[in-house]
């Protein structure tokens, strides 16, 4: 009998994928542990192996579809069984939240196509047979919604998607009414909420104390009409892959930080002399010796002595999150897009293994080999933008990291010494973005300080007791 193929859960935290290319075509061959499909998750590409080996019967979904975990994305028929495809219809779209909810209920068999009207299920000789769907008349979400029902547990019933777009509006997901089976709440019911919240007319506010517009809900999506007579010089690209997955990463740092820069600058021509005196001996060792690794040394001492650098704010609990451990994010600039890989327990490494795990992690970056666990759990973040010759940047926050050092480039300055003389001297500003709600502006000053004093004199960096 064919075997419903569904997305696995392939990192901690990540509710969906994007398809991006399958490897394989109806009809084919699979082996087991086989790569037949192309997702991407959370920055990561990844090719998922066939849990089993067959033919691949039906696609259930088309490249550019974004899935959530646990939805069903292809049939496999098992060796000996029929191999035709079901039907001869291109990939059907990502199947909607609604139809994932109608299939887990249909039991006698396995569903392998939702036309609206008909289902094609499997029966226990292996062929499929089409009996009318008992949910073709679920309405809309404008249309016979109702209450929104609690499960066993009194949590209200809600597939994850529409809890997650939920919480990201400032939803209470107990006011919005759902129209899946059983009252079950969807993703269109949250946007048909959404919707009805910001046409609602606004009661009137006797006597108001300012001036400022009152708030009309979530904004709505921005949508681009082209300039009169310019309709046919412009050329669209679909949002998709690592551009989508940036952007929804700084929008959501955008929303849920609240984002403050400090700017110092630090005299590196101890530093630049002390690289230049380690490179053989590092090359020697088959490492290449950038300034990155003395400055993630720098934060490894630093963030231990101001651990609210260090940190992570749980909305949902109400917490502030103190982290005993230093992984540092470090921006990648690939061909595609940025790309954040994380240097584990950098407080633990010394210099050259640092210096190593900073260069094999920006090859995968550049190659797109990175694993999912490679590009989470960062506690704080770097993005080294002189390494392209910027001098100044306000860098983006990593979240749910409470901070992001911006890295500039190393030039020749004069520079007023102890001694009123004017010497030049290898000067570099150094950015940091923080999250106010975490981090106080004295205590962001303070530990700029500290970086710096670290690495104006380097050879402090080897006698700082972690």
């Amino acid at each position: 009998m064919p075997k419903e193929v569904v997305l696995p859960e392939l990192a901690e935290s990540v509710v969906e994928g994007e398809i991006l290319r399958w490897l394989v075509q109806e009809g084919e061959a699979l082996k087991k542990d086989q790569p037949f499909v192309e997702v991407m998750t959370d920055k990561v590409t990844v090719e998922l192996p066939s849990p089993l080996e067959g033919v691949l019967l039906q696609r259930l979904v088309k490249e550019g579809d974004v899935v959530p975990v646990h939805a069903p994305i292809a049939l496999i028929a098992e060796p000996g069984e029929v191999t035709a495809p079901i039907s001869d219809k291109k990939p059907s779209p990502a199947p909607s939240v609604q139809a994932q909810e109608e299939r887990s209920i249909v039991e006698p068999g396995q569903v392998a196509e939702d036309d609206g009207a008909n289902l094609s299920l499997f029966k226990p000789d292996g062929k499929p047979e089409q009996i009318k769907n008992p949910f073709t008349q679920v309405a809309a979400p404008s249309a016979a919604q109702s209450t929104p029902v609690a499960g066993a547990s009194g949590r209200v019933i809600a597939v994850p998607a529409a809890r997650k777009l939920a919480r990201e509006l400032g939803l209470d997901i107990a006011q919005i009414p759902g129209s899946g089976p059983h009252g079950r709440v969807r993703v269109e019911d949250v946007r048909a909420y959404t919707q009805r919240k910001e046409q609602a007319p606004i009661p009137p506010t006797p006597e108001p104390t300012s001036h400022r517009p009152q708030a009309t809900g979530f904004p709505p999506p921005v949508q681009y009409r082209p300039p009169k007579g310019y309709e046919n010089l412009e050329t669209r690209v679909p949002l998709r892959g690592l551009r989508r997955a940036i952007a929804q990463q700084m929008a959501a740092s955008h929303l849920y930080t609240v984002r403050t820069l400090s700017v110092d600058e630090a005299d590196l021509t101890e530093l630049v002399d002390l690289r230049e005196r380690l490179k053989p001996e590092a090359e020697a060792q088959g490492v290449k010796l950038s300034y990155l690794p003395f400055i993630f040394k720098a934060l490894g001492v630093a963030l231990k002595k101001f651990p609210a650098l260090n940190s992570s704010l749980d909305e949902a609990r109400q917490e502030v999150v103190l982290k005993h451990y230093v992984n540092i994010g470090m921006a990648v600039a690939a061909e595609n897009g940025l790309i954040v890989p994380v240097v584990r327990e950098v407080d633990r490494k010394s210099l050259l293994q640092i210096a190593k795990e900073i260069n094999e992690l920006a090859e995968k970056a550049r190659s797109s080999k990175l694993a999912p666990e490679e590009v989470s759990g960062s506690s704080f973040s770097v993005t080294n933008i002189g390494s392209i010759g910027a001098l100044f940047s306000f860098p983006i926050i990593n979240v749910p990291d409470a901070a992001i050092l911006g890295v500039h480039s190393i030039q020749k300055r004069p520079v007023v010494n102890e001694r009123d003389e004017i010497v030049v001297r290898q000067m570099m500003y150094l950015s940091l973005s923080f999250d106010h709600r975490l981090v106080d502006g004295a205590e962001a000053a303070r530990f700029c300080k500290e970086v710096i004093r670290l690495l104006e004199k380097p050879e402090r960096l080897f006698l700082e007791a972690l």
